[in-house]
């Protein structure tokens, strides 16, 4: 198994779930069902799913206070 490091500068500024699950490292699908969590900052566009960048590491850093 190949883990991918990206530098978090090197994502977009809106980003969906494949960015979000290998940011966090977890699953595609577990990315979905976060996405879905009351209070997460999900923006809709259509059937699109994303969240910006900073509003993601935001929400992160809320989890664990």
């Amino acid at each position: 198994m190949t883990i991918k490091v990206t530098k978090i500068e090197e994502y977009p500024l809106v980003l969906n779930a494949t960015h979000i699950a290998e940011i966090i490292g977890v699953s595609k699908r577990v990315a979905y069902e976060i996405m879905e969590k009351s209070g997460f900052p999900l923006i809709r566009i259509g059937r699109c799913k994303r969240v910006t960048k900073e509003a993601l590491f935001k929400w992160l850093n809320e989890q664990y206070i």
